[in-house]
């Protein structure tokens, strides 16, 4: 009883419920801009519920284009590159973990200037690169990044859980006759639930959202992703707000549904012990 009488748990709720309000707002703005009469420009004043209410601009962008494929096309590209991203990352992440601090500031830092290079650099090296491999035209040049981890930044978060856990666990799991493999699978994995969880979400956002690699490398209609359909969508109409709307909707729904899901995860990280050396 005395910790709902607490004035700092009250800012505490009070602070967290105005963040998702600030958040949030965008988000209910574009579903009620989806809802409005297709072909009319955006309100001049934020007009949260439109009068009247046009359901039919969500059935409408499936007849126009085939949204249905691409979403489906999204999630195929998505549902394989998510397990290969975070299976590579974390073995990326725990070897440089076992590592001697010395050659660990080294990766790390080399991680970080990775980080720093523009995507837009990587752009003509991979497309030779997959042409003279024959990967253009397939989803397999979408996925080709998830075989390093898709990102140095996913690296770095696994190699930060792993290193904070101590190293006597991993010590104690050899002694026991555990392999490389068995002490990456049975000790780290299950003590970084977390880092899973946050690395699976943010190579998800990687994949769903990608619109350059889909435009560079497909070649047939019936490949194409989501956002690549989304972009065709606006070329045939910029004006009509409505419709691009309700694609965009379509397009942020599983994004919000996924952090819904697994939200609840990122708050457990007391497995993790805290370390002041990496």
């Amino acid at each position: 009883m005395r910790a709902w009488l607490d004035p700092r748990r009250w800012w505490r709720h009070a602070a967290g419920l105005a963040l998702a309000a600030l958040f949030g707002a965008p988000l209910i703005w574009m579903v009620s801009l989806s809802l409005r009469t297709p072909g009319l420009p955006p309100a001049r004043t934020i007009e949260w519920i439109p009068q009247p209410i046009s359901w039919g601009n969500y059935v409408r962008i499936f007849e126009i284009l085939p949204l249905a494929r691409y979403t489906l096309n999204s999630l195929i590209v998505a549902a394989m590159a998510v397990p290969l991203t975070l299976l590579t990352a974390s073995w990326a992440g725990y070897a440089m973990a076992q590592l001697g601090a010395r050659w660990r500031g080294r990766l790390a830092a080399f991680s970080i200037a990775l980080l720093l290079a523009p995507i837009a650099a990587l752009w003509l090296p991979r497309f030779v690169l997959f042409t003279w491999l024959g990967l253009t035209g397939s989803y397999a040049a979408l996925i080709a990044p998830a075989l390093m981890g898709t990102s140095p930044l996913f690296v770095l978060l696994f190699y930060w859980a792993y290193v904070r856990l101590p190293q006597e666990m991993f010590e104690s799991a050899r002694l026991d006759g555990a392999g490389a493999w068995s002490v990456w699978w049975r000790v780290a994995v299950p003590l970084s639930g977390p880092t899973v969880m946050a690395v699976g979400i943010l190579s998800f956002l990687v994949y769903w959202s990608d619109y350059i690699n889909p435009l560079l490398y497909l070649k047939s209609p019936s490949t194409y992703t989501l956002p690549v359909g989304v972009q065709q969508l606006q070329q045939m109409d910029r004006t009509n707000w409505p419709l691009l709307m309700a694609a965009a909707v379509v397009m942020t729904l599983p994004c919000i549904g996924l952090f819904a899901v697994v939200q609840r995860y990122f708050l457990r990280d007391d497995a993790l012990a805290r370390r002041e050396d990496i």
